[in-house]
């Protein structure tokens, strides 16, 4: 039977937001693997901007032409990320150009990488990413990163 996520108040609880890196480090064989996030995606399920897809795709696709995984792994990380309890956060572009604009600006970071913030802000989640300046721009908002 299929789990269905957790609500508070009308909104689905997730352990967290997962940030592209963290993700991308359990397919890639000379990345760090951090199994603790893994087990708590499966366990709780996770959300993201909606960039996301894009942004996994991307990565994974430029990792097969710098020959650090074969299209066969690729494929395979594809199919096991769309098998787990990833929710796409429909809201991320309606606070582009305010709240994750401010945040990048406040911080130095790309509009990309600001919209995991916004999102961990808005939806009250920690934040899990290897992505350094990310996660100072996280603490010094108060975010939780770690995990």
């Amino acid at each position: 039977m299929e789990k269905l996520p957790r609500y508070r108040k009308g909104l689905a609880v997730y352990a967290f937001v997962l940030d592209c890196s963290v993700a991308i480090s359990w397919f890639m064989p000379d990345e760090r693997l951090d199994f603790n996030f893994l087990d708590q995606v499966v366990e709780k399920g996770v959300i993201v901007p909606s960039l996301w897809s894009l942004e996994i795709g991307n990565v994974l696709l430029i990792a097969e032409r710098k020959k650090r995984i074969t299209l066969e792994q690729r494929q395979k990380a594809l199919h096991i990320l769309t098998e787990l309890p990833i929710v796409i956060d429909i809201m991320t572009a309606n606070h582009a150009w305010l709240e994750t604009m401010e945040l990048a600006e406040r911080h130095n970071l790309t509009l990309y990488d600001a919209s995991y913030l916004e999102l961990s802000l808005r939806r009250s989640l920690p934040l899990a990413t290897f992505d350094k300046s990310l996660k100072k721009a996280a603490e010094l908002s108060g975010v939780c990163t770690e995990l």
